[in-house]
Formats: C-alpha cells, sequence, structure tokens
C-alpha cells in the first residue's frame, strides 16, 4: 500500500526543492530585468502591477519605489490565504521562491541581450514561463496571481492558467491606457508566451487514463500503490491472439505522475502493455493528492 516519505527522505525531498526555487526565482528575474524592464514590457499578474505602479510613482509622482517591494508587498494577502487553505509547505516555498525574486530584480543589474521588442517579448516571455513552471512542477508558485490560480483549481480540480490570461489582458490594457498601446500589445504577447509555457509545464490539474494489460495483476496493483493512492479497476479479458488469461487494469492518474506510474508497472511486469489517454473530465469519487 502507499507509502510515506520516510524523514530523510524528506528532507531530501525538501533540499531540492530550495534549490530549484533559487533557480526558478534567478530565471524569473532575469525575465524581469534583461527582458521585461529593458523593453518596456508589463509582465502579467502582480509582476505586472508591480511595474505599473512602479512607473506610475516615478512619471507622475518622482517617487522612485522598486519593483521588489511592491511585489513583496501585494504577495501579503494571497500567502496568506494559500497558507490557510493550501498548504504550509507549497507556502513556504513559494514565499521563499517570491522573496528571491524581489531581492533578485532589486540587485541584479540588467543586461541587454536582444533590441528587437517582438524578440523580446517571446523570449522574455518564455523565460518568465520557465521560472514559473519550474516553481509549479515542484508544488510551489511564484506567488501572486499564481496564488489565486493554485487556489481556484485546487478547489475545483482544473487547470485555470487560460483564465489567467484574461486577467493578465486587462491588467496590461490598463497600461496600455497610460503608457501606450505598442508596449501594451508587445506585453500580451510576452504574457501569452509565457502563459502557455506554464500551462505546458503544470501537469497538476491535468489527468490521464492508464490501460494495462499484464498477466501478473496483483504484483502491478501493488507496485504502483506503493506510490499512489488511486483507485485500480480490475477487468478479466483473454488475449485474442494467444488465447491466454490476460488482466486489464484501469486507472486515472494526474499527468506529473505519469513517469512514476509506468516505472512501477514495469517493475512489476517488464511485458505489461500499457495505453495512456489524456482525460478531459472525471465525474465521481477521484483522489486528488494535496498539496502540503
Amino acid at each position: 500500500m502507499y507509502r510515506k516519505l520516510s524523514k530523510k527522505d524528506r528532507i531530501k525531498k525538501d533540499l531540492y526543492t530550495l534549490l530549484m526555487m533559487g533557480i526558478s526565482a534567478f530565471v524569473y528575474s532575469i525575465a524581469i530585468t534583461s527582458f521585461s524592464n529593458i523593453g518596456g514590457i508589463y509582465p502579467g499578474g502582480f509582476a505586472g502591477i508591480s511595474r505599473i505602479v512602479s512607473d506610475i510613482s516615478l512619471r507622475f509622482f518622482k517617487l522612485d519605489i522598486p519593483f521588489g517591494v511592491i511585489y513583496f508587498i501585494l504577495n501579503i494577502f494571497p500567502t496568506i490565504l494559500v497558507f490557510r487553505y493550501i498548504g504550509k509547505r507549497f507556502t513556504i516555498f513559494s514565499v521563499i521562491q517570491y522573496i528571491l525574486v524581489s531581492v533578485i530584480t532589486i540587485f541584479l543589474p540588467p543586461f541587454l541581450i536582444l533590441d528587437d521588442p517582438m524578440l523580446i517579448a517571446i523570449f522574455g516571455g518564455l523565460l518568465s514561463g520557465v521560472g514559473i513552471g519550474i516553481a509549479l512542477h515542484y508544488n510551489a508558485s511564484s506567488g501572486g496571481t499564481d496564488f489565486i490560480a493554485i487556489y481556484v483549481a485546487n478547489k475545483f480540480n482544473r487547470s485555470t492558467w487560460n483564465y489567467v490570461m484574461l486577467g493578465n489582458v486587462l491588467i496590461l490594457s490598463i497600461a496600455g491606457l497610460i503608457f501606450g498601446w505598442e508596449k501594451a500589445l508587445y506585453s500580451i504577447v510576452y504574457q501569452f508566451v509565457s502563459t502557455q509555457v506554464v500551462e505546458r509545464m503544470h501537469e497538476r490539474y491535468k489527468m490521464e487514463t492508464l490501460t494495462i494489460i499484464t498477466k501478473k495483476p496483483q504484483d502491478v496493483a501493488d507496485s504502483v500503490l506503493e506510490g499512489t493512492r488511486h483507485g485500480i479497476t480490475e477487468i478479466k479479458g483473454e488475449g485474442f491472439y494467444s488465447h491466454s488469461d490476460m488482466t486489464i487494469l484501469y486507472m486515472v492518474i494526474n499527468s506529473f505522475q505519469r513517469r512514476q506510474v509506468i516505472k512501477a508497472v514495469l517493475k512489476a511486469d517488464p511485458k505489461a502493455f500499457v495505453n495512456i489517454q489524456e482525460t478531459t473530465m472525471i465525474i465521481g469519487n477521484y483522489y486528488q493528492q494535496p498539496l502540503d
């Protein structure tokens, strides 16, 4: 049956997650300082709001408020929300990630990589999406609207990144009204690329159906259930060509568990046949592994 991580394995996992949060923050900070800021492009979410507030304060009030300071302040309320309703570990690593972004963007000097605004929008959005995607892949986030997206996704068990994109278009439209539409349109390209990368990398709320044909159903089921808590349905069958008895194991998993489950299946039965299909919707009882 399902085995929890030992204390030693948990420490190793947490240290590795901490390392990945550092990489995530650094990649995201480069996207902000060397693409978004240099290109005059506004990112989406709280990063975009922070840039807008910082630029408004400088242009109209002559106050130079660092992006990192505003970004940190905006994240306080969403942090309380996810700490209460999502999980402590998820919140702690997310806070580490956005604090690192706040600090790195203050001290990291911007360096010119590209000077074409469209290339800045595309590759800046790519880096931004990778930075966010790394955090999400390791059960954390970059804070801000990601917190809200995760909260809603966790409540309704479905991906929400396309809705986040719509909200970001509204934020960027405000930037367009104040600072000009050309930069706003490039900003929308930047955010579209970023959202697509995040949608591809974040597989927590994507589901897949596994159909496993094996002669060792008990061994396969035991191996799979060591690492997951999903139910498995057993169906008796017969090989049409060989006329030998077969068993069909049917189960639904989250996409990020695919590699782990396949490894467990082949460990128990190297000759097992596995068919993987994308699942768009399920109705009924389904175990969603909680964020801790």
